[in-house]
């Protein structure tokens, strides 16, 4: 184990900035609707809501009807995305493509 010293103005300084970034944090939490996480649903669970298979909801990704996020190889949606392509599809409407 490696032990470094520091000045004591060297440390408060420090901690200072520190402070400063948890509290820009905090307030970018606050603008956005606090730190907990949302629901996301993965392709099973788009799966089994729409009553759908993973080639179709590939499709609805690939066509931009349902908008998604990938993270390394998998694939999230927004629960609020989904029901939107719910809504759309029962209206009969032509489901618009996101960008």
């Amino acid at each position: 184990m490696e032990i470094i010293s520091i000045e004591g103005r060297t440390y408060e300084s420090l901690m200072e900035r520190f402070e400063q970034i948890v509290r820009k944090v905090d307030a970018l939490c606050e603008q956005s609707g606090g730190k907990e996480l949302k629901k996301w649903l993965d392709g099973q669970d788009v799966c089994s809501i729409l009553n759908i298979s993973k080639r179709t909801l590939q499709s609805l990704r690939d066509s931009g009807r349902l908008s998604y996020t990938q993270i390394n190889r998998m694939m999230y949606y927004k629960p609020e995305d989904v029901e939107r392509l719910i809504n759309d599809m029962s209206e009969g409407k032509e489901v618009r493509r996101e960008k």
